[in-house]
């Protein structure tokens, strides 16, 4: 059928076409640049990466990573770094936690966890807080620790925790680990629950059993919870829900939430530098003619108006070479 006007559409092509138009309509999934950590209260029963696409899907954001991952049964702080702070993620990935957790003594379990299957079952010997605090407190300080078989790292490219499910185990070399802090919270039923705080690639759940070992039985974690991430230790956290909540207002209600990067970073010197520091910086160049800095030393760089631009290697007392800047739709957005 013809019209003066060229063919007209049949019904289906009019249906196809709306249908095409209404999908254009629609926002995609990732279709926003977002900057900056979100602090997220990870829930039980779903794992990190599974955690990190749901934030990632209510934000929209076009790049996001987390630093660190919590199994499926612990709950806690799990930063997720968007856009530009990915580029600081590895000084989270790399600062001390802090967790409480729930071991359960006289049963040890293939994975560590109360999600693993009953191995080995000892008795108990009568235990006092007083004793249980004594020896916590010796077991503060650097040790070794042999990683668990149900893990992610990996051995000749395939991680540890599938070839333990086909019932392989393989020798892992011990590794340095440092608890700064260890303090009892109760012991009632068997069942001890503990603070702690150490440094990164630290295993609770081999930790527990460590601990038990002292007392000459065994344990496994039935509860783990992570408490902070250095330096947000004492900063708040936000469920999924919560997340979804205050994101019924709008997207700039849940982007108010984010914490700027450099607060990943307090740890590293503070240097500023003028518009001409800032253009060179921006180029790629060496910034000359600064205020003193430590010599081989990474350093946080801000711009004249107090903006962050990136991170910075001090090659010597008064310059500066770049090293990791934001790009500038992220600086001046």
């Amino acid at each position: 059928m013809k019209s003066e006007d060229g063919p007209v559409p049949t019904m289906d092509e009019l249906l196809r076409s709306a249908e095409d138009r209404e999908r254009r309509a629609k926002p995609r999934r990732f279709d926003r640049e977002v900057h900056g950590i979100l602090l997220l209260d990870k829930s039980v029963g779903i794992t990190s990466n599974a955690a990190l696409q749901d934030v990632r899907t209510l934000f929209r954001a076009l790049k996001a990573g987390h630093t660190g991952s919590l199994d499926p049964m612990a709950s806690g702080m799990l930063p997720i770094c968007f856009g530009e702070a990915t580029k600081v993620c590895g000084f989270l990935l790399d600062s001390r936690k802090s967790y409480r957790f729930t071991a359960k003594l006289g049963e040890q379990t293939d994975t560590g966890d109360a999600d693993g299957t009953v191995i080995e079952r000892r008795p108990i010997p009568p235990l006092t807080d007083a004793q249980i605090s004594t020896t916590l407190k010796g077991m503060i300080g650097e040790q070794s620790q042999v990683p668990p078989m149900y893990s992610a790292l990996k051995h000749q490219g395939e991680r540890l925790y599938k070839l333990a499910r086909r019932g392989t185990v393989i020798e892992r070399v011990a590794r340095t680990i440092f608890v700064g802090s260890l303090r009892l919270l109760a012991y009632t039923n068997n069942t001890l629950e503990i603070e702690v705080h150490c440094s990164k690639g630290t295993y609770i759940r081999v930790l527990a059993n460590d601990i038990a070992q002292h007392f000459g039985t065994v344990a496994h974690l039935t509860a783990l919870r992570r408490l902070g991430v250095d330096p947000f230790d004492s900063a708040r956290m936000y469920s999924l829900e919560q997340l979804r909540r205050i994101g019924d207002a709008g997207l700039s209600a849940i982007d108010g939430l984010l914490i700027p990067s450099d607060r990943a970073l307090p740890h590293l010197q503070a240097v500023h530098v003028d518009a001409f520091g800032t253009r060179a910086l921006l180029q790629g160049q060496i910034a000359e003619g600064l205020e003193s800095v430590t010599a081989n030393a990474r350093v946080r760089i801000y711009g004249p108006d107090g903006t962050f631009l990136g991170l910075g290697h001090a090659l010597g007392a008064r310059r500066i070479q770049p090293r990791r800047l934001f790009r500038n739709s992220a600086i001046n957005p």
